[in-house]
């Protein structure tokens, strides 16, 4: 097995690579197409915006081979944070069109009069509820915390695709898949026992 990490400097790279190496996952760091020939599974992580976020994945020649690994050859990816959004259609954040490899749009939160107390962005740990049995979530509790840090998140056409919701004002999707392509709204890096245990079913269940 060849788990590729995209390394587009928009992610903690470092972080969720320790992560999986204290897993016993042999996880390399890639930033060109021509690695992505390797690639039985793929991680997309991401930090900041949405429109730098596919800045750097058009600047460095990747969108076309991405997408052609993900939908064409079926290779398992997991999208972290912005890496999710980048998978999306598009985002209110930015102009530039996402990689569309899941029926979804990325919106800012818009929290309701009475969640006014609230700050945007969400940050900080939250409660993830499974909507839905899945590999990604094999093992969990019905309900596990996790450590977010967004101020946009993910809306699906098809409720189906959710399989995990957080609520922050109002319920939103916290973990979506659809056949081999996974996202998480929340840092499984940076949430120790209940992430590495979302990593290690990625790399060996998804």
């Amino acid at each position: 097995m060849t788990l590729l990490i995209i390394d587009c400097g928009i992610g903690n790279i470092g972080s969720i690579a320790n992560m999986l190496n204290r897993l016993g996952v042999a996880a390399e760091v890639v930033g060109t197409r021509q690695e992505l020939r390797r690639a039985s599974r793929i991680v997309l992580p991401g930090v900041g915006s949405f429109n730098n976020g596919m800045r750097a994945l058009h600047d460095r020649d990747l969108v076309e081979p991405l997408t052609e690994r993900v939908l064409g050859d079926g290779v398992p990816v997991l999208g972290i944070c912005l890496g999710l959004e980048l998978m999306t259609r598009a985002s209110e954040e930015g102009s530039t069109a996402g990689l569309g490899w899941l029926a979804a749009d990325t919106r800012r939160f818009c929290l309701p009069p009475e969640a006014a107390r609230l700050k945007v962005p969400h940050m900080g740990w939250n409660e993830i509820v499974c909507t839905a049995p899945a590999l990604l979530t094999a093992g969990f509790a019905p309900a596990e915390r996790f450590y977010f840090a967004h101020s946009y998140h993910v809306q699906c056409d098809h409720p189906d695709d959710v399989v995990a919701l957080a609520t922050y004002g109002y319920a939103f999707p916290a973990i979506v898949g659809r056949g081999n392509v996974w996202g998480v709204q929340f840092h499984p890096e940076k949430s120790h026992a209940h992430g590495m245990r979302l990593l290690a079913n990625f790399a060996t269940r998804c």
